[in-house]
């Protein structure tokens, strides 16, 4: 996507924690009326659990996550986290997955985003032979979770999600359908790199 000489970028916008039993209500008509108005180009959403994709010449994705939590703020009156990714980097988790991810169902597969990079010692006390045959592998600002019977029987995610292992992160988690699909809808909007 070109507007004039600038060079456009494709992103995903992941917010946390909206639109559960009741709680932070964002509808996503407004979401991409309030995206729209920060001046991004081809915002569409995804489902009612947050996600966003957009394009724009400008900012990282640090900046833009800063901006539409602010903008999210004013608007709502409450705060939301918000991890930004460009395509090329969504399409990285998606190619990059420790599982095999053609052979399993979506709900069985997780990754967990992360507003910045972590690694392996984190989590280092997790014990992981104690909750086989669910697995998770930390990526690149990501944890892929393997979940056989689903999100809501995995006793791992319960221990994942636990607050000393989150410390000083913004993290949100979506299926593999959820994030195959943010690959597709970025596919194609960026331009000039």
């Amino acid at each position: 996507m070109t507007t004039g000489d600038q060079s456009t970028t494709a992103y995903a916008a992941l917010l946390r924690g909206i639109n559960v039993g009741g709680n932070k209500k964002v509808p996503m008509a407004e979401l991409r009326t309030l995206l729209e108005g920060l001046g991004y180009d081809g915002v569409r959403t995804y489902l009612q659990s947050g996600n966003a994709v957009f394009a724009t010449g400008r900012g990282d994705e640090e900046s833009l996550a800063g901006e539409i939590e602010e903008a999210i703020a004013r608007h709502f009156g409450f705060t939301v986290g918000v991890i930004v990714r460009d395509h090329a980097h969504l399409r990285a988790i998606r190619d990059n997955c420790p599982f095999p991810a053609t052979e399993l169902e979506a709900k069985q597969l997780h990754v967990t985003y992360f507003s910045t990079p972590v690694d392996t010692t984190r989590f280092a006390d997790i014990d992981q032979t104690a909750h086989l045959p669910e697995e998770f592998r930390v990526g690149d600002r990501a944890l892929y979770l393997y979940a056989p019977d689903g999100l809501g029987r995995s006793k791992l995610a319960v221990q994942l999600a636990k607050p000393r292992y989150l410390k000083g992160l913004i993290a949100t988690s979506r299926n593999w359908n959820t994030v195959v699909k943010l690959v597709e809808l970025t596919e194609g909007e960026t331009s000039g790199k």
